[in-house]
């Protein structure tokens, strides 16, 4: 397992979580559309930690959640499903299907990230030369990392914890794009980065 991925529809809605594998966690630029049953393109902020969070050495607060970060990443998840129809099968379904995940593209790590917050960060996602989003914030959590302190005291407990190494990605900040392929979509989070993904 190489990283998970959590969210929350709400700001004080309970969170939910999917371990990640590590074949479906990339960097690169282009990917083939046979990988797809569908694409649903979505930017999401994503954590690389550098540390191990054991659940015996917890709770753990805010801040030393935080502090086990290596760095931060521009992200861009592709929304899938295993079923026949996306989102028609009941949560417990969902989240057998890693929680409708497809795959997940990070871009450069920032190691230097303390200085920026999630809740007000800017997003803009580009797809095929058209901006769908231009926003602040976006996330349905609200709060990121509310979430990671969440996962590394309750949702990652029975797998051991958040492991040193593991990325974990935070939901999406502009929802969910259809779309086919070919395709190009752009995530740039001002401050953060930015990270391009072809389908093709």
């Amino acid at each position: 397992m190489a990283g998970w991925k959590v969210g929350a529809p709400g700001a004080t809605a309970a969170p939910a979580r999917a371990a990640l594998h590590a074949d479906t966690i990339f960097e690169a630029d282009h990917l083939p559309a046979s990988l797809f049953h569908l694409i649903g393109a979505e930017a999401e902020i994503a954590y690389r930690f550098g540390r191990d969070l054991p659940p015996e050495a917890g709770p753990y607060d805010r801040e030393a959640v935080l502090a086990a970060v290596e760095t931060m990443h521009p992200a861009i998840e592709i929304a899938d499903t295993r079923f026949t129809v996306f989102g028609a099968v009941d949560a417990h379904s969902q989240r057998a299907d890693q929680q409708n995940h497809g795959v997940l593209v990070l871009g450069p790590g920032l190691a230097e990230w303390r200085h920026l917050d999630p809740v007000t960060q800017a997003v803009r996602l580009t797809i095929d030369g058209h901006v769908l989003h231009d926003k602040v914030g976006g996330n349905s959590a609200v709060d990121p990392v509310r979430l990671l302190v969440w996962l590394a005291n309750e949702g990652a407990r029975s797998l051991g914890g958040i492991k040193a190494g593991q990325v974990v990605t935070t939901g999406s900040c502009t929802g969910t794009d259809f779309v086919t392929a070919p395709t190009r979509m752009v995530a740039e989070f001002p401050g953060l980065g930015s990270v391009a993904l072809a389908i093709g």
